[in-house]
Formats: C-alpha cells, structure tokens, sequence
C-alpha cells in the first residue's frame, strides 16, 4: 500500500488506493444486487452463480484490503526523537544533560553555576540515538 506522511507527522492511505478499494466495494454491492434480481426475473442459476461468486469475492477482497491498509497505517507512527542540550560550566567544568528548550543554541550563556557562580554555557545540541540504531552500531563495531 502506498502511504504518505501529511503535515502533522501521521501517515495516511493513498486517496487513490483508498478511492479503488472503495469502487471495488460498491461494484461488488452491485455484483451480488443484480445476481440477485437476475434469479428472480429470469430464474437463471448459472448467470446467477457467477455474477455471486464475482460479487462475494470482490467483497471478500476489498474488505481485506481495507482493513489491512488500516493496520498497516496504524503501524507506521512516526516517533518524535528526543533532543538533548549539553550545558557545561566554563569555570569548573561540570556538565548536565537536559530537554532542548526552544530558543537553545550552541554558546548560549545561560544562568549561574550551582557550584562556582560562574555562567554556564550551550555545548551541545544533539539528537538521542534509539534502540535500534544503538543495536546497529554495536553490530558494526564488534
């Protein structure tokens, strides 16, 4: 299935995948409505049967597609990575790691050191890595 990420960061179907799936559920509709009338106006089995087994199969089809374009969408969330600020004391050193803040940048002077009362400073700004990229560094390293 064809999935695109809109403006807010979710994913969405295709309007083309989701307009031909939706077609072939009304054709099916249509399939099983004129089997049906075509039994009882011509009393015809056979065009009867294959007009059923045509309209419950395209059902049967495009409601399966229907709900596994809706799982798959559901699996596709795209996670916000957490961004880090380092802030470091120029005088005596020390470093913390907080949540970037906006308005964060590299050397931005930013309030007193708890320990020496000297200005504590921006290092850096960096993204947090996730599980799996960790894993695939680990795997190329060793």
């Amino acid at each position: 299935m064809t999935n695109r990420a809109n403006s807010s960061g979710t994913t969405k179907i295709s309007t083309f995948v989701l307009a031909a799936i939706y077609i072939t559920l009304i054709l099916s509709v249509v399939a099983i409505a004129v089997a049906i009338g075509a039994f009882y106006e011509t009393g015809s089995l056979e065009v009867s049967a294959y007009l059923l087994a045509i309209g419950f199969i395209a059902l049967a089809l495009s409601g399966y597609y229907l709900l596994q374009s809706r799982r798959h969408v559901a699996n596709l969330k795209i996670e916000t990575p957490q961004i880090l600020t380092t802030v470091e004391c120029v005088k005596c050193g020390i470093k913390s790691t907080r949540e970037f803040q906006r308005g964060d940048y590299v050397y931005k002077e930013l309030d007193k050191c708890t320990k020496c009362d000297d200005m504590q400073v921006i290092t850096a700004i960096y993204r947090e890595p996730t599980a799996k990229e960790k894993e695939k560094t680990v795997n190329r390293l060793g």
